[in-house]
């Protein structure tokens, strides 16, 4: 008996089509569409227009609308930019759901392993999908191909003007010729709709519908700008007519300003009169760019969260602006991370399992896609505090300071590091010992010589002090420095310095034998 397939929301998987072909070469109106401008003679009613469409449901010129405000706007698509290649630098994992069963846990292990082995436009397929925070949707059809016995996606986004909504405007549809449009195939699309949280319709959804006045007005004053730029400057070319001059005298003296101006040539009657005046000096602050820095500001703010120089008055730490900035767009991130993941989980890895593995008990059991949004604590920091701590006796789990640090747990027979071994006891004796250190000073990252030296003056004041008391105490019996010089001799006939030779000559054996050792001489 064959298995019983269940879609993500619970309901029989019907469309077995969308395995052998995906759903849009099917739909012939499709390959007819070309693409149209919605910018040409955009004016603040036209735009309003647009906007009002889109609440009724016609989402088309507003699609359209933000084909060319992403294609006409440098720094707009710059900032978007910015927002979807954060999300692709993180780090994921396909984490099975809590409590997991033996079957559970190997699903997720299989989709990891076809995830990172197979599926090569993995990056891309982030980066179509980041296209929904702007455009409030982001449609990726998927085309499932049958290697040995596996079906296996690949990933093909498509424009967002292939799609309209639904009578009650809350389902997107393909379009074809039907009132309604074509609901999608199950299996056949990563439909991923963002900012879900935002009250409203599907054609209120995406940042690029609050920007449409910043780009609009952005627009107006480059324009106006560039126009000002082209007469800014230029000598203003005055014609002075006499008392009681006829209209084609006066005539006659427009042409001859007109011809003057264009091309540097001109006739007029002898007793009229050109006056040419240069315009010199600023006009200071243009509006025309202050209008475009609002522009750009805004832009900014909507996409990213905060923009450093609009909180910039001089008085402010620019060290602690840029503190906060990065706090707002690492906010941003772990929103779009968590917004992508339950998308991709809900659309792709349910399919995949559900296809290839079965068994699984709704998206509810289904393993995640979890992106790693944070943050590494400061290694000094943890490494001065927890040591006192773990002395009070403080019960600290290993997992729980490994998973702060973003140190990962080693892998079984994974070389780890470890604290170096201590120095031999200096009672071991012989040079022997002295020279096993200076040997292996390189594995504890000392200086050899160091180690040899640690040798020595272990024992050091033993040696000596037989040889240093006597004098001290002559010194101290004798008053004068005569008395002393003459009893000095006597006393040094009398010492036995066989300890101090037995302890330079093993220093000298053992720096010998490293030098033999390490290609010296």
């Amino acid at each position: 008996m064959a298995m019983k397939i269940l879609d993500q929301f619970g309901q029989p998987f019907t469309h077995q089509e969308a395995l052998a072909a995906p759903q849009t070469s099917t739909v012939t109106t499709l390959a007819n569409t070309y693409i149209q401008s919605a910018i040409d003679g955009l004016t603040p009613a036209r735009a309003a227009r647009i906007l009002r469409d889109a609440d009724n449901g016609d989402i088309t010129a507003q699609q359209q609308l933000f084909d060319d405000m992403e294609d006409r706007d440098s720094h707009l698509q710059g900032e978007m930019a910015k927002r979807a290649g954060s999300l692709v630098d993180l780090e994921w994992s396909i984490e099975p759901p809590r409590n997991a069963s033996a079957a559970e846990k190997s699903a997720a292990a299989w989709v990891t392993e076809v995830l990172q082995d197979y599926v090569d436009d993995w990056e891309d397929l982030l980066l179509a999908m980041m296209a929904g925070v702007g455009r409030g949707f982001a449609p990726v059809e998927l085309s499932w191909s049958l290697l040995g016995k596996e079906q296996l996606p690949s990933f093909q986004p498509q424009p967002q003007t292939w799609f309209r909504l639904s009578q009650d405007r809350r389902e997107l549809r393909l379009k074809d010729n039907s009132a309604n449009g074509a609901a999608l195939w199950q299996f056949g699309w990563i439909m991923h709709t963002h900012g879900k949280a935002r009250t409203g319709y599907l054609g209120r959804l995406g940042i690029l519908r609050s920007l449409v006045w910043p780009f609009l007005y952005r627009a107006y004053s480059v324009g106006d700008f560039a126009e000002f730029l082209e007469t800014y400057g230029l000598p203003i070319i005055v014609g002075k007519y006499f008392s009681g001059a006829t209209d084609a005298e006066k005539a006659s003296l427009m042409r001859a300003v007109t011809s003057l101006g264009h091309d540097a040539r001109a006739i007029m009657p002898v007793d009229m009169e050109l006056e040419i005046n240069t315009v010199t000096g600023g006009a200071g602050r243009s509006h025309h760019l202050a209008m475009v820095e609002w522009a750009e500001k805004a832009i900014s703010k909507a996409i990213l969260g905060a923009t450093l120089t609009s909180g910039a008055d001089g008085k402010s730490s620019t060290n602690a602006l840029g503190k906060i900035h990065n706090e707002v767009r690492r906010d941003i991130l772990r929103s779009d991370a968590r917004q992508i993941a339950g998308t991709l989980t809900r659309d792709l890895i349910y399919p995949m399992i559900a296809l290839n593995k079965g068994g699984i008990d709704g998206l509810r059991r289904c393993p995640r896609l979890v992106f790693d949004t944070g943050e590494a604590e400061d290694i000094k920091l943890f490494s001065e505090a927890l040591p006192p701590l773990v002395d009070l006796n403080m019960e600290i789990p290993v997992d729980w300071a490994h998973g702060k640090l973003r140190i990962p747990r080693p892998k079984d027979g994974e070389a780890v590091l470890r604290k170096a071994p201590a120095a031999p006891a200096p009672d071991q004796g012989a040079g022997t010992a002295a020279a096993t250190a200076a040997l292996t000073a390189s594995v504890q990252g000392r200086d050899e010589f160091d180690v040899l030296g640690d040798e020595l003056a272990g024992d050091w004041e033993r040696v000596t002090d037989p040889l240093v008391a006597p004098i001290a105490a002559l010194a101290g019996e004798v008053d004068s420095y005569e008395a002393f010089q003459a009893r000095l001799p006597a006393l040094i006939q009398g010492m036995d310095e066989t300890e101090l030779a037995d302890a330079l000559a093993q220093g000298q054996f053992a720096a010998r034998l490293w030098g033999k050792l390490n290609g010296g001489h």
